[in-house]
């Protein structure tokens, strides 16, 4: 067989393979076009670790070319993490400026690690008080610095999460928008926020250990904060006394069957609507001190008292009530 005859043949095999492919093509395309997308079963659908999204049994490809959203080197620990990093913190509610600002370091050092000249410090220096003063360009956001650095404060007291300072952040804010403010201190308004944030965020606080570390009377705190609430259309659920029960008795050093037990007591009596009207913390701690009493690791009344902040004639009456519908004989 001649050069010329052997390229023929061979260009004609080409031809029908590349006429069998296109027909393939065609019917897994007429295929596709009659399967639903919507009539697929989810647990068929399988991701790969290209990111498309196939069906097992057709295969087909329902998503295709998924962006990636990550950054496009790789790190395998913090530290590499931290080096190949080009971006700063993210934003926050609970700054002013929400934490896009620049911060001139206090080390005197340059990008070497060597340190500055006395001319150099003299210019930092200056710069560093003038970028403190224009960070707030008016009155409104000094007092909204001051406000939230308030909040800060207080939640660090308190030792509440990070989550809950956001959320105060936020409602202080919103009461800002709505010109809540006007008329009411800062320390009020912001003492309120927190209180409303430990709610919220299923972490209650009373109002008792909220004036502790606030610099306004409780009075004052229970007012505003009703205030706001009712204008934010905040919806707030009672808080469970249950809530405080773990806190309280690792402060008094009780065992997890006290614990366990309290929690029934709580439990069983609220069914009974007993809870209705009642303060939580003075229903909590009651439930303790009777959950001490039936486990042998008796507490009197002004340690229990003096843990929930509440007086020993509150414990007292609820832990009458209680035993009562309980029927555990006092």
């Amino acid at each position: 067989m001649t050069r010329p005859t052997r390229q023929r043949e061979h260009d004609r095999r080409r031809t029908r393979q590349d006429e069998e492919q296109t027909a393939e093509e065609g019917e897994d395309e007429a295929a596709a076009d009659e399967i639903d997308v919507d009539d697929l079963d989810p647990e068929e659908l399988t991701r790969t670790a290209d990111g498309e999204l196939i069906h097992e049994e057709t295969g087909l490809i329902i998503e295709e070319e998924r962006i990636d959203p990550g950054p496009e080197w790789r790190a395998f620990n913090h530290s590499e993490r931290q080096e190949k990093s080009r971006v700063g913190a993210p934003t926050t509610k609970t700054m002013h400026d929400k934490g896009l600002t620049t911060t001139i370091d206090w080390k005197d050092k340059d990008a070497y690690g060597r340190s500055l000249s006395s001319e150099k410090r003299s210019q930092m220096h200056r710069l560093r008080k003038w970028q403190e003063r224009i960070r707030t360009k008016d009155a409104g956001e000094r007092n909204l610095q001051f406000a939230l650095s308030e909040i800060d404060r207080m939640a660090s007291a308190l030792g509440v999460p990070r989550s809950v300072r956001e959320v105060a952040s936020v409602i202080y804010r919103r009461a800002l928008d709505e010109d809540l403010i006007r008329g009411r201190s800062i320390e009020g308004v912001s003492t309120s926020a927190l209180y409303a944030a430990c709610r919220k965020e299923g972490i209650p606080r009373s109002l008792e250990e909220i004036s502790e570390v606030s610099r306004v009377e409780r009075k004052e705190i229970g007012r505003t904060y009703r205030y706001i609430s009712q204008e934010l259309g905040l919806e707030m659920r009672p808080v469970d006394p249950k809530k405080y029960v773990p806190r309280f008795c690792s402060e008094l050093e009780l065992s997890e069957e006290v614990q366990s037990k309290a929690n029934e007591i709580i439990e069983t009596t609220a069914e009974q609507g007993l809870l209705s009207g009642k303060s939580p913390t003075g229903y909590a701690a009651a439930a303790i001190y009777a959950a001490s009493l039936l486990c042998n690791e008796k507490k009197t009344q002004r340690e229990v008292a003096s843990v929930a902040q509440v007086t020993e004639v509150t414990i007292r009456n609820r832990y009458q009530e209680q035993i009562e519908a309980m029927g555990i004989p006092s």
